[in-house]
């Protein structure tokens, strides 16, 4: 399972984190959980809503970007966070991903709400294999 770090030296008024994923499933997977982490509580969520994403990008990273960029909007149109996710990554261009989400609508009487996450932006930007793994640095603006 992969990992997340938050890097409070790196940009001061957004939140950066540092992802590693064993493959590129388990890194866009736990992108998704860290995106998660920055809005709300997770474990103030309830899982009732299940929704089936697909994307297509001409790179990898603009897929990530894109990933990250949808779970965003979904909390901006919806009012819902996903704190789960299973993905299937395609890596040859045009690059693909299909992902299954799981997670709830926002309940300002139950979900602890954190920072209102509003994009994901270019700044430091990254994505690259690292071992027998991948690495993600991803800047969001909040």
């Amino acid at each position: 399972m992969g990992r997340y770090e938050f890097l409070d030296s790196i940009a001061l008024a957004d939140c950066a984190i540092e992802v590693e994923g064993d493959d590129l499933d388990d890194l866009f997977e736990t992108a998704a959980r860290a995106v998660a982490e920055i809005m709300v509580d997770p474990e103030t969520i309830q899982a009732t809503v299940e929704r089936k994403v697909s994307l297509t990008a001409d790179s990898l990273d603009l897929l990530l970007y894109d990933w990250l960029s949808e779970l965003i909007y979904l909390k901006d149109s919806e009012q819902i966070v996903f704190t789960r996710a299973e993905v299937e990554v395609q890596p040859e261009p045009p690059c693909r991903m299909t992902a299954r989400l799981m997670g709830g609508q926002i309940d300002p009487a139950l979900t602890g709400l954190r920072a209102d996450a509003k994009a994901v932006t270019f700044h430091q930007f990254a994505l690259e294999p690292r071992g027998r793994g991948w690495r993600a640095r991803v800047v969001i603006d909040i």
